[in-house]
């Protein structure tokens, strides 16, 4: 989207330093005024904020081309209120927020995309609640409002749960890519359940075709891929409650509900029929090339499930809604589930608070704080009252629709689980399991490894 004429000078530079920090003050990207942004709700916020000879510092995970766009929306505020805004990063931000909030010299507001780690710093004390306000406001503003509730809720040094993060700019992974050509030259609908889904790939191998392209090769972090695939299974097989006892293992990893959902993932992949190369091939394809098959002539595969990142590594000059497509990962209508989605994304939290570090969380639920990175690019948000044509690409558009259609949504579970297991025995564990290994062996020793872990 071509930028409108710019109303201030940039003050601040942006550079992908090892840490990488300085003032957000920059030009306002977008005039206030024009076009279709919600104006009003940063006048609106700016007469209730007059916070002139203050700062406010943020520590977050952006670097690069995302601080420059996390700096044009702190612009917005900074306009707003009168505050002075500096935003800093590191390569190593994990180990730094704790370093920080340790040291007792801690950012006003942390952002991380790690709920795990986020639920650590609040136990110990170093980050200050939200409030029953933002709560009650996350339910009624973001679509499927108590999943966000629930993602940014964490037991307290008191040992009472509360709110503490605010979910900010999110990722969806519940996405199965293809090419409408393909589609259209096959006679292949996109399919709206799982029942459905099911039934076109046994029609794809029935015609001689294939129907997938899978990849769980990822150097030392193979099977990953794997891990997002039996997640999405776990929302389309169980309730979102049997999700969350299965990522805090309130439910052994080996409990028949995990089987199911592991099996799940095998009916796709563990077919020689179904998938390029056969099922041998899975482990060995790096995820990276496996989408390669779809573009093929003629095609080697008809479909992949992904996150949203993966169009990066399509071939060069491969256009988004043309060359390529995709599709909500349905549920299954039989089960009665709504339309879970699976995802990851950012949380905010107060780790030294102020009347800024407060003003900023209320920032963060203006139709504003969204839209304006929404009409550039890599952004999405459940945010009900923004408007999706301001989406920088159809293809962002789209994805943000997925969002705001959700039932549930639930974080990458083996980003909640301890590292030995989301980063370790779940990876191997699945690469064991489409190269033989039961998904009762597999998830036995899974439980095992978790076990060891505590």
């Amino acid at each position: 989207m071509t930028k409108q004429s710019r109303t201030r000078t940039i003050l601040g530079s942006v550079a992908a330093l090892a840490l990488c920090a300085g003032a957000a003050q920059a030009e306002l990207v977008f005039t206030p005024g024009e076009g279709d942004f919600n104006w009003e709700s940063l006048d609106s916020f700016g007469a209730e904020h007059d916070l002139s000879g203050q700062t406010l510092s943020i520590f977050g995970p952006w670097r690069g081309d995302d601080q420059a766009l996390v700096e044009t929306v702190l612009a917005y505020f900074e306009e707003a209120t009168g505050a002075t805004v500096s935003y800093a990063s590191s390569e190593t931000y994990e180990q730094q927020i704790v370093i920080d909030t340790e040291a007792g010299s801690p950012p006003n507001i942390a952002i991380l995309p790690q709920p795990g780690l986020i639920a650590d710093l609040v136990k110990k004390g170093f980050v200050e609640p939200l409030g029953d306000e933002t709560a009650e406001w996350l339910r009624e503003n973001y679509a499927a409002g108590d999943s966000w509730v629930s993602l940014g809720s964490y037991e307290g040094p008191d040992g009472e749960e509360a709110l503490y993060a605010f979910p900010y700019k999110i990722d969806v992974k519940s996405l199965v890519f293809y090419v409408p050509e393909n589609f259209e030259d096959a006679g292949y609908e996109v399919p709206e359940t799982l029942e459905d889904l099911k039934a076109l790939t046994e029609q794809i191998a029935k015609e001689g075709e294939t129907p997938w392209c899978i990849g769980l090769g990822s150097g030392g972090a193979t099977g990953w891929p794997a891990t997002d695939w039996v997640e999405d299974m776990m929302l389309r097989v169980q309730p979102p409650e049997v999700y969350d006892q299965w990522v805090s293992n309130e439910i052994p990893f080996d409990d028949p509900k995990v089987i199911e959902a592991i099996e799940e993932f095998g009916w796709f992949a563990k077919n020689n029929d179904f998938v390029a190369g056969g099922t041998g091939a899975v482990a060995t394809t790096d995820f990276r090339e496996s989408p390669n098959g779809l573009f093929a002539s003629p095609p080697q595969c008809y479909l992949h499930h992904q996150a949203s990142f993966i169009p990066t590594f399509f071939p060069e000059g491969t256009q988004m809604g043309v060359d390529a497509d995709f599709f909500y990962m349905p549920a299954y209508e039989g089960k009665d589930l709504g339309q879970p989605v699976l995802g990851a994304g950012t949380l905010a939290f107060i780790t030294k608070d102020s009347d800024a570090s407060r003003a900023f969380i209320e920032f963060l639920q203006t139709p504003i704080a969204h839209e304006i990175w929404m009409a550039q690019s890599g952004f999405l948000t459940p945010f009900k009252e923004t408007d999706p044509e301001i989406y920088g690409t159809p293809t962002l558009k789209k994805m943000g629709e997925i969002l705001l259609d959700a039932t549930t949504f639930r974080f990458d579970a083996s980003d909640l689980m301890p590292g030995a297991v989301g980063a370790g025995s779940f990876w191997t564990g699945m690469v064991d399991y489409v190269g033989g290994k039961s998904a009762e062996d597999v998830a036995g020793a899974i439980q095992n490894s978790w076990d060891a872990a505590k």
